[in-house]
């Protein structure tokens, strides 16, 4: 049962990401801007692995964004990296 056990590990420091997103109003229009969802499929996605992926493979693509939450959840940004793979798989 490792696997789960990563699987869990991986979307607990997602959803850490996505809280860290949205908890800045103008990094959370950003994300929105961005990725064309709105605030009620937002809610409805939060807990699916894919979904997670992208999010994390969001602040990927913009290094500071990465940094500063990686930086802020207490982790190597290559923890982020390595979820958004376990979430993938």
């Amino acid at each position: 049962m490792r696997g789960t056990e990563t699987n869990e590990d991986a979307a607990t420091l997602a959803l850490g990401a996505l809280a860290w997103v949205v908890g800045d109003p103008t990094r959370a229009e950003r994300f929105l801007a961005l990725t064309g969802i709105d605030p009620g499929e937002l809610r409805a996605r939060a807990a699916d692995p894919a979904f997670l992926a992208q999010l994390l493979g969001y602040l990927e693509a913009h290094e500071p964004d990465l940094i500063a939450c990686a930086d802020a959840l207490g982790v190597a940004p290559t923890a982020l990296v390595g979820a958004r793979m376990t979430l993938e798989s």
